[in-house]
Formats: structure tokens, C-alpha cells, sequence
């Protein structure tokens, strides 16, 4: 069979030249993750916490670029179907047990099977019709269609030992269920440690809910050595509290320092600023069926949201650019795509939008409201940087329109609870885009709401355009790179020009350490203590 190669060669991580420190550190984490079970919550902190002990078959770089972990090349055949990985040789679990095929068949027959997971994984492995191992080295893995987000999805998750996990003798998956498998370990054999071995270059020591995760260095690890030989989380979610911790030289890194004291920060001797481009997009999504749409007043039971020239000038209101500067102090880039421009699948002929309120006036009035509406953005205030005051400066900027917009600003819990149940008719969130780039936001926030199809799931807006439909299905089933990544941006072009949903910017995501160290920033936002190095 013709293959074409997608990834040939491997990364020379095997020998270990960088030099080893013998020193503890510390990182206080704005979130506490539920578990250290890399299979159990599909959630921002488990995941970062995730890639310290427990590695995928492939990773993704900085940039989320797709690159080879536990799998040192791989290749796909000419009809797109049959994906054939060769795992990396040599590498050993945490117990000193080998890795192999055996242990990723058990890893996709557990995934679906997590006892009370609250965030599934499931979807990660949705795609594949089979996985086989044909030999201790070899995974082959055939799909329905061609999908070529496979590879992104497969980044997501960390591979567990079967071993580990109770489970001895060969594995035989099977999507609708592994046989000679009984039941599957909870999370709590995760937490307590016993099912808590993985590949990566960190290993389990202790985790007490609340207080702290402990890892010791894997001196066995097939990369590069860590440069520390025990890391410590702590969660400390209040941002004053982990500035005055990393201050008082209790912990050595801290995430999200808010955006008030980052000057200070800055010019403190002790302190060390990192901060770098993420994928995150802050963006405002129109209610784009309801009618009458709640919390609009003035329209006389009309959704003007329903208009594309209402929501143009919504878009022409918006002054990113002072947003960027003046409240997230420079902790952003404005935007008007759903992914920034080093990510796949971007339009290059798509520029930003300067504001024009006498242009965001006319249109209003040639779409039937020359004195406006009434108008209320709900938002949570706790999410993202900056979330209420974003919305509060965006409503200002409407109300200069002629829009008159107040804000409905609550905790995130209660602010996803109510946007699920279609309770605004603007509401401010943000997507963080996988490797995937383009594809993450259009198949989950614009395509139209397809739960078989796995497309739509955060379309809260309900925006569906027949055409956008048709281009993000081709992309989804084109695996040839230049093709897909046109497709990609073909389909973002429909959606800027019919303002399906409204871009604000890409948050910059900063970290503080202690003078003399540093770190990677990532796009994914996740801490990832395994780069935090002495400063050269």
C-alpha cells in the first residue's frame, strides 16, 4: 500500500547531555486540578498537570505544532484511512516496566470507560473505526472518512500502563467495548498513586486535594533529563495571594500575576516577567435565532441580531485596539479571526477592522433602528483576564452607537449555566484552539449544532450557515495539508464577512518567577514546569 509520510523523523531526545540540578521547585497554579488522573476531566489544569507524568503518542510544541512523543514517526495511506505509528523504542514506565502498543489499546478502552468522569474524552478517539497493534511497536489505527485532526486529537490524551491499571495479558479494542476487560480503576487509584505510572519525566510522590501535588524526577526518562529534581503545585487561586507567595519566595513561578501588579512585578529585582502569544480568542457571540432575544429591549419583539448590518456595526463600535491597551494593559492582540496568524488555517487576506462609529450609526439605521436598542452583554468575571471590564468598555462603545448596553457580569459557574440555557443575546467568552488551529473554533463555535457530528458543541449563539456547513465538512474530511489548510481559510473568510461571531483579541498569558529563572510560554496557556530553567 502507497503511504504518504506525514512525519519522518524523530526527535533526537534519547541521550542525556543537559545538565541535572538537584534543586526543589516550586509553582503556585491559579487552578487546583480535579484529578490526577490523566484520562478522568478534560479540564485546562489536568491537563497541564498531565503532561509532567504522562506523555501522549504525540505532543505539541509551544506553538501547538504536532510533534513526535511516544511515537517517533508516523504515516498515513493514500486513501486516508489507515494511520500506522511506530512507538519509540526504549522507553519505560515509571515502575520500570516497557511501554508498548498493549498499553495504548488499554489506554483508548479505558478512555470511555472513566468511572464519574465530568469532561469525557471520549471524543479524542470518536474517529477511529479500529486500533490494532500489530506488533509491540506498531499501532494502526483506521478511521471512516479521512480525518486529518487525528493526530490533534490524539496530543490530548496521556497514555496510561495497562499493567498499572490491574490489567495483565494481551488488549483487543473494540469501539463498543474491550473484551476480557471487566471494569476500569476510578480516578481515585490515580490520586493515591497506585495506578499513577506514566512515561514521562515526572513521577508521582504525593497529591493532598487543596494543598499540593508532589513529582519526583524520573532519572529513567528516555529525554531530556528535568532540570529538577522534585516539583511542587500548589494551588492558590486568589491572584493576590500567589503574588505575595512568589514575593515572599515560597513558591519560584506563579501563573496569571494579574494584569494590575505586572508593572510592579516587572521592576521588582526579584522578580522575573515571561510572556508569550496563546490561541486563547476572546469573542462575542449573537444570539442568532431567538426572537424575541432576551434582555433586547426596543425592537418590538425583533432579534436585530438577525441582521447581518446590525451586526456589522456592532463590530465597527468596537475599538480593539483601546481595549488592548487600556485595560488589558498590552496582555493582548486584537483580533478579527478566530486563531492568530501562527496557527493553521487563517485567511492572510483578512486584516484587521479600525473602529468607525459614524459607519456603525448608518448601518443600524438602514437596518430599521436609527435610535438603537436596549441591550444587556452577559459575561463572567471570573474566567479570563480582564473578562467584566471587557465587557463593561464594550458596552460603552455600544452605547455610543446608539446602543444602550448594560453588562450582566457573575462567576463563571453561574455564567456558563445560563449561556447554555440561551439566556443572552450577546454574551462575552473565549476559546482556547488546539493544534487543530482553525478547525477547533469552526467545528465547535460557528458550525451549526450537530450533536452526532460532534460539530456545533459550543455554539451557544446557534449561528448556522448552510455554506460555512458545507466548507468546514470538506476540511474535516481532507487530509491533504495545503488543501485543508486552504479550506480552513476559506471558511474563516464566511464567517468574518457575515460576522457569525465577533473576535476581540488573543490574550498574551504572562507567568512571574524568581529572579535567575525562566520559562517556555506556550500557546495552550498550560505551566509547564518541565521548561523552567536557570537564565543562561
Amino acid at each position: 500500500m502507497k503511504k504518504m509520510t506525514i512525519a519522518a523523523v524523530a526527535l533526537s531526545l534519547g541521550a542525556v547531555t543537559q545538565p541535572v540540578y538537584a534543586q526543589s521547585l516550586t509553582a503556585a497554579f491559579a487552578s487546583e486540578p480535579s484529578s490526577i488522573d490523566p484520562l478522568y476531566h478534560n479540564l485546562g489544569p489536568n491537563n497541564a498537570t498531565r503532561k509532567h507524568m504522562f506523555e501522549a503518542l504525540v505532543g505539541e510544541d509551544e506553538n501547538l505544532g504536532i510533534v513526535p512523543m511516544l511515537a517517533e514517526n508516523w504515516s498515513i495511506s493514500a486513501d486516508g484511512l489507515t494511520w500506522t505509528f511506530k512507538l519509540r523504542q526504549g522507553v519505560k514506565f515509571h515502575d520500570g516496566s516497557d511501554f508498548s502498543s498493549r498499553d495504548f489499546l488499554y489506554t483508548a478502552c479505558r478512555i470511555p470507560n472513566v468511572p464519574n468522569s465530568p469532561s469525557s474524552m471520549a471524543g479524542f478517539i470518536k474517529s477511529a473505526q479500529t486500533i490494532e497493534a500489530p506488533d509491540a511497536a506498531t499501532v494502526t489505527v483506521t478511521t471512516a472518512a479521512p480525518y486529518p485532526l487525528l493526530l490533534t486529537d490524539f496530543a490530548s490524551f496521556g497514555v496510561v500502563s495497562a499493567s498499572a491499571n490491574g490489567h495483565e495479558g494481551p488488549v483487543t479494542y473494540s469501539k463498543g467495548g474491550c473484551e476480557g476487560i471487566a471494569s476500569y480503576p476510578d480516578s481515585n487509584a490515580y490520586n493515591d498513586g497506585s495506578a499513577a505510572v506514566g512515561t514521562g519525566p515526572y513521577k508521582f510522590v504525593e497529591f493532598v486535594p487543596g494543598e499540593k501535588i508532589v513529582m519526583a524526577r524520573n532519572d529513567a526518562y528516555w529525554g531530556d533529563a528535568p532540570h529538577w529534581e522534585q516539583i511542587t503545585i500548589r494551588p492558590i487561586t486568589n491572584e493576590g495571594a500567589r503574588v505575595a507567595a512568589l514575593l515572599a519566595g515560597d513558591v519560584d513561578v506563579i501563573e496569571k500575576p494579574p494584569v494590575q501588579d505586572l508593572e510592579r512585578l516587572r521592576a521588582d529585582p526579584k522578580v522575573n516577567v515571561v510572556q508569550g502569544a496563546s490561541s486563547r480568542v476572546i469573542y462575542l457571540h449573537f444570539d442568532h435565532q431567538g426572537e424575541p432575544s432576551p434582555m433586547i429591549e426596543g425592537t418590538d419583539g425583533k432579534n436585530p441580531f438577525k441582521d447581518v448590518r446590525v451586526r456589522k456595526a456592532v463590530s465597527l463600535a468596537i475599538d480593539r485596539g483601546l481595549i488592548v491597551d487600556r485595560i488589558m494593559g498590552g496582555l493582548a492582540v486584537p483580533a478579527r479571526q478566530l486563531v492568530p496568524d501562527f496557527m493553521v488555517g487563517t485567511d492572510p487576506a483578512i486584516a484587521l477592522e479600525e473602529p468607525n462609529l459614524s459607519e456603525a450609526k448608518r448601518l443600524l439605521s438602514e437596518a430599521g433602528y436609527p435610535n438603537g436598542f436596549k441591550l444587556t452583554i452577559g459575561t463572567p468575571n471570573d474566567r479570563y483576564i480582564n473578562d467584566s471590564k471587557i465587557a463593561q468598555a464594550v458596552a460603552q462603545m455600544l452605547t455610543r452607537a446608539g446602543i444602550q448596553t448594560d453588562v450582566d457580569a457573575v462567576t463563571a459557574s453561574v455564567f456558563f449555566n445560563r449561556r447554555n440555557n440561551y439566556e443572552f443575546s450577546l454574551y462575552l467568552a473565549g476559546w482556547g484552539a488546539s493544534g487543530a488551529g482553525m478547525a477547533s473554533p469552526l467545528r465547535a463555535l460557528v458550525a451549526s449544532q450537530n450533536k452526532e457530528k460532534g460539530l456545533g458543541g459550543t455554539n451557544r449563539g446557534r449561528y448556522s450557515n448552510p455554506e460555512l456547513d458545507a466548507v468546514i465538512g470538506e476540511a474535516l474530511a481532507t487530509v491533504e495539508p495545503a488543501k485543508h489548510k486552504a479550506l480552513l481559510a476559506q471558511a474563516s473568510k464566511i464567517v468574518v464577512e457575515d460576522v457569525g461571531i465577533l473576535p476581540l483579541h488573543f490574550e498574551v498569558t504572562p507567568w512571574a518567577l524568581r529572579a535567575g529563572l525562566t520559562m517556555e510560554p506556550r500557546a495552550d496557556q498550560h505551566t509547564v514546569l518541565t521548561t523552567v530553567r536557570p537564565e543562561d
